[in-house]
């Protein structure tokens, strides 16, 4: 399950590129908009200008906005940032000890497939993808 803190990321960065033509904008702009917590958010922030996604600027005029344009940004690079992997099980989890089991279990490859067709579903959908679907009232 992708948590609110999967969801809220990529929630940030549809919100700074649809007003990217605003230049930075405070991320209580953003908190407001999206109807999320501000002090929830500035948990975000961090990982998302670590990671070079966005980059912030302090002082009068300050705020945050998009480091590439809406077309480099993939929701599956998005979400495995936030929620540190999509493994649907923890035996595919990137940092899971080998599993003494994985020889003979009968289900691993089952969950492998889901886990190749999660990441390549969520890698084949941009922050422009969302946006162009939002403007025009499509989903995905």
């Amino acid at each position: 399950m992708i948590s609110t803190k999967g969801r809220y990321a990529l929630r940030v960065l549809v919100d700074l590129a649809e007003h990217q033509q605003e230049g930075y904008l405070p991320m209580k702009i953003v908190a407001s908009r999206q109807g999320i917590s501000l002090k929830y958010l500035e948990q975000i922030t961090p990982i998302l200008t670590r990671n070079g996604l966005i980059e912030g600027l302090h002082g009068k005029g300050g705020g945050y906005r998009l480091t590439k344009a809406p077309e480099q940004y993939r929701v599956g690079e998005i979400l495995r940032l936030a929620e540190g992997d999509l493994a649907p099980v923890a035996c595919l989890a990137c940092d899971a000890k080998s599993c003494a089991r994985a020889q003979d279990c009968r289900t691993l490859p089952m969950w492998k497939k889901y886990y190749e067709m999660t990441n390549a579903y969520f890698d084949g959908i941009t922050v422009a993808d969302l946006v162009k679907d939002a403007a025009a009232g499509d989903s995905i």
